[in-house]
Order: structure tokens, then C-alpha cells, then sequence
């Protein structure tokens, strides 16, 4: 099996992520050199940014510098996500108890799905331990 069979189904084994999104973030994550996962946030477009001229301060918006169809993607991945991953619907729900609207909530989680792809996705260097025995 080769070592991006092994990483998509990996990422498949996040509640709310199918073949689809799984392909689409592991092409994003290898042909970028992203050192950590808010660079790949950022990347696609998923980070706040508040409009504001002089003294007038506008509503936070999504930045939505990326690609549209990663972004189209993970917004699906997340709304499912947010039924049944169990971390992003008690940060769903905590956030709607906070006050946040429906759609803020949705963008936080598919930003912790891109940080939960983007843990998934590096690899980790193995450290192999050397036991002495006295």
C-alpha cells in the first residue's frame, strides 16, 4: 500500500471527512511546504479579518484568500463534522452558546478540521528509545 493510500485513509478516519476531502487536503498538504497548521489555515482563506477605515470598524469576515473549492469542501466536511466528531460539536455548541452566529461557528470548525488534516497529514519523526539494563 503506498504512503498516500496510507494517508487518506487515515484522514478517513476523521468523523465527517470522505474521499473527496481527504484527497483534496493531502494534495494541498504535499504541495505546500506549511510548517504549521495555521499557515495552511491561512493558505486556504479560513482566518478572521476585520475591515476597518479610520474610526469605522465592519463586521470579521473570512479572509477567503484560497482556493473556493477546498474552501466548498471543507465547509460540507464541517457541517457534518459538527454531528458527529464529538471535539467539533462540543466547540460547535460552545460557541453558539457564547453567542457566536451559526456560520461563525461552522468557519471555526473547518478551521480545527484543517489543524486536525494538517496533524494527520505531517510526518512524525520516530524516536526510538535505547533501554539500558544495569
Amino acid at each position: 500500500m503506498s504512503k498516500n493510500k496510507q494517508d487518506q485513509d487515515l484522514l478517513q478516519t476523521i468523523n465527517g471527512v470522505g474521499p473527496v476531502v481527504s484527497r483534496q487536503m493531502l494534495s494541498l498538504m504535499h504541495n505546500k511546504d506549511f510548517t504549521k497548521a495555521s499557515q495552511a489555515a491561512a493558505f486556504l482563506g479560513l482566518i478572521p479579518k476585520q475591515v476597518q477605515s479610520g474610526t469605522l470598524k465592519g463586521r470579521t469576515r473570512l479572509a477567503k484568500n484560497g482556493s473556493s473549492a477546498i474552501r466548498a469542501k471543507l465547509y460540507m466536511a464541517a457541517v457534518v463534522s459538527t454531528r458527529h466528531n464529538p471535539d467539533i460539536k462540543a466547540q460547535y455548541e460552545r460557541l453558539l452558546a457564547n453567542g457566536k452566529c451559526k456560520m461563525q461557528a461552522i468557519y471555526a470548525a473547518m478551521r480545527k478540521l484543517v489543524h486536525i488534516h494538517s496533524a494527520c497529514a505531517t510526518p512524525c519523526e520516530t524516536k526510538t528509545v535505547h533501554w539500558t539494563v544495569s
